[in-house]
């Protein structure tokens, strides 16, 4: 039988699980830039416009605007303007999936980490029932996400663009992450 003196309360083994799927799936996602050079971060090899070493930067934005989300709410201004974005404003848009001359990937994975250390910490201390209302964007009908439902969408965007790098990494050297 359990001693309930030491076995983890249902929150923490929640906070637990939630913060094991993000570090596996951090984890494949970075095994994917392992040993590349800084040219071979850029390649775009596929028929997408996505490389390893943008993917990672792009994941890592992401993550701290959610964060921020996490710890802020949305917000107070409206967001762009998604139909009649300005030449500069989608070019910054595009520049935040790709490394720019003066970007390296050492640098861009360092800073993923930090973010990724950054959602371990709120991740085992905030209210994973406190509730947000989303930001204005096309893809939100008037929604609302708990904190709970924003690490589990952190999860889902890791897992898909560690995807997305696995496919690139094969198509630049033959690299596989699981097998």
């Amino acid at each position: 039988m359990t001693d309930p003196t030491t076995a983890p309360t249902p929150d923490a083994a929640e906070r637990d699980e939630l913060i094991a799927l993000l570090d596996k799936h951090r984890a494949l996602f970075l095994v994917t830039a392992r040993g590349l050079t800084e040219e071979q971060a850029r390649l775009t090899p596929t028929v997408s416009a996505l490389s390893i070493g943008g993917l990672i930067k792009h994941v890592s934005a992401t993550e701290a605007g959610w964060l921020d989300f996490i710890e802020r709410g949305a917000p107070d201004q409206g967001g762009p303007d998604w139909d009649n974005l300005s030449a500069s404003a989608y070019e910054a848009f595009a520049n935040g999936f790709r490394l720019l001359p003066e970007e390296t990937l050492a640098d861009t994975i360092t800073a993923y980490e930090e973010v990724a250390a950054r959602a371990t910490r709120l991740a085992r201390t905030v209210d994973l029932g406190q509730v947000h209302p989303l930001p204005e964007a096309p893809w939100f009908d008037h929604e609302s996400w708990s904190n709970r439902r924003v690490l589990v969408h952190l999860i889902a965007e890791t897992a898909q663009h560690a995807g997305h790098a696995d496919i690139i990494r094969e198509t630049i050297d033959g690299q596989r992450t699981m097998g």
